[in-house]
């Protein structure tokens, strides 16, 4: 019961936070300089066919009658017709999103895996040259930006190695498998295609890799610190008088409470490598969601804008619930804090 109401309560949180975000995005590129219809048609093409387009877009109404034609129908699934590729955004969308969630997933993984590994690490050997290793590539992984990566591991590991794919998601000469969820590793899997999965895996690699960098340095940064620090609390001393074995006060005492700041920084990091990973998606030529919307911006693709952020809106505000869901299970205080406000 106290997860219905806590998810009942979010829910409900949402439902305003995305009407907000829904104003604010249809404002802002109603404002913008330039005119929609003119810029989808081309500066030759005759007034009167960008005067027939300007009422079809509802552009000659006013700026809330616009939102309200535009509401009715995002909440129904259709957010238009894209002006750029002339194809329906809602279409686009479930075109691009899922190569974009593959990607960003598979790099939340590897930020997940490698980040709380080398922090743990570098934890149990502090101030020896372990953690004076993990805590340079943590400096160095900080401050450089993810598109420095994805040029440094295509030409190493794409071009002068050949170790690994540089370009799409899939190699021209393997076959597609049917579309059931959009993200090519998980449906070459369900159709029993192993050969078009590990290719699709090799393509998925290097971007992921230079989007998580970021994150995994950060995520190793901060569990090293939380558990240096926790690793001075009395009840980790305690345990260890009473001869725990180190790995069980590790795995169980001390890196299931350290990981309550990892856990929502992460979720936060992985919220926005979707948004933010455009240009590893250009250097790739990953067909995403991220590279998608800044296209749409760049064009003034009033459809594809709104429908774009909005979605991205909607991954926040979910991986904010399923971030919250996880400290919950982490921390028995916040649930009990949670069952008493209830």
């Amino acid at each position: 019961m106290q997860l219905i109401g806590f998810l009942s309560r979010r829910a409900f949180q949402a439902i305003f936070v995305l009407l907000g975000l829904s104003i604010l995005i249809f404002v802002i590129a109603r404002v913008l300089p330039g005119d929609p219809a003119r810029t989808a048609l081309g500066a030759r093409a005759p007034q009167w066919v960008v005067d027939r387009l300007r009422e079809d877009m509802h552009l000659n109404d006013p700026m809330h009658v616009q939102y309200f034609y535009w509401l009715t129908d995002a909440v129904q699934g259709d957010f238009g017709i894209s002006l750029v590729t002339r194809r329906n955004v809602a279409d686009d969308v479930k075109e691009f999103f899922p190569a974009s969630l593959e990607l960003v997933l598979f790099a939340g993984l590897i930020t997940a895996v490698a980040g709380i590994g080398l922090g743990t690490l570098s934890a149990r050997h502090k101030d020896k040259w372990i953690d004076n290793a993990v805590r340079i590539f943590s400096y160095a992984g900080v401050v450089t930006p993810s598109f420095v990566f994805a040029i440094l591991f295509l030409l190493l590991f794409g071009l002068v190695l050949d170790w690994f794919p540089t370009i799409g998601r899939l190699s021209q000469d393997v076959p597609r498998p049917p579309t059931i969820t959009g993200m090519m590793t998980i449906d070459a899997l369900l159709a029993g295609q192993l050969a078009t999965f590990w290719d699709a895996l090799k393509h998925l690699i290097l971007p992921a890799l230079a989007l998580a960098m970021g994150s995994m340095a950060q995520e190793a940064r901060l569990t090293r610190a939380t558990m240096s620090d926790n690793l001075t609390k009395d009840y980790i001393a305690n345990k260890r008088a009473l001869g725990v074995p180190e790995r069980k006060v590790t795995g169980r005492f001390l890196l299931k409470v350290s990981l309550i700041p990892t856990v929502s920084i992460f979720g936060l990091d992985f919220a926005a490598s979707l948004s933010n990973a455009f240009l590893v998606e250009l250097i790739f030529v990953w067909p995403g969601i991220s590279r998608y919307g800044v296209n749409a911006m760049l064009r003034k693709d009033l459809n594809a804008i709104s429908a774009v952020i909005l979605i991205l809106g909607i991954t926040f505000i979910t991986v904010n619930i399923i971030v919250d869901l996880v400290v919950r299970g982490l921390d028995p205080r916040i649930r009990l804090r949670s069952a008493r406000s209830d």
